[in-house]
C-alpha cells in the first residue's frame, strides 16, 4: 500500500505489516495516529478487527508498517444505518362514551363488593 490508509478503508493485516500477525486480520481504520512518535517507516492505527462478513468484533490498536497492508476495501460513502425490530405503530382506540363501572365486583378471594344504589 503505498502511504497511510484513510479513515474508513479496510486493510488486510498480515506478516508483511509486522511479525505479531501471523494469522491475517481484516481491519477497518477509524484513524492513522500521527501525533505519537514512532520508528520511521511504522505507524499506530485505532479501528476495529472484523469477521469474514465485514462485522466488527473488538476495538484495536496497532502498530504497522503502512507499506505491508494491503487495501482490500477503500473508505466510501457511510453505511445507511441499521434499523431496529420495530413493532408497526399502531392507533389506541378510546370508546367515544365513558364505560360504566360494573355493578358487582369480584375479588380473588372470593369475596363480592356489591355498588351501593
Amino acid at each position: 500500500m503505498d502511504g497511510l490508509p484513510a479513515p474508513g478503508d479496510v486493510v488486510l493485516v498480515t506478516r508483511a505489516a509486522s511479525v505479531q500477525f501471523g494469522q491475517p486480520l481484516m481491519f477497518r481504520v477509524i484513524r492513522v495516529v500521527s501525533e505519537w512518535v514512532t520508528y520511521h517507516g511504522w505507524t499506530w492505527l485505532h479501528g476495529y478487527s472484523l469477521d469474514e462478513r465485514g462485522d466488527a468484533l473488538a476495538k484495536r490498536d496497532i502498530f504497522v508498517r503502512p507499506a505491508g497492508l494491503t487495501l482490500m476495501r477503500p473508505a466510501g460513502p457511510p453505511p445507511a444505518p441499521r434499523r431496529p425490530n420495530q413493532r408497526p405503530a399502531t392507533q389506541v382506540r378510546r370508546p367515544s362514551t365513558p364505560a360504566s363501572p360494573p355493578e358487582t365486583r369480584r375479588y380473588a378471594t372470593g369475596s363480592t363488593l356489591r355498588r351501593p344504589g
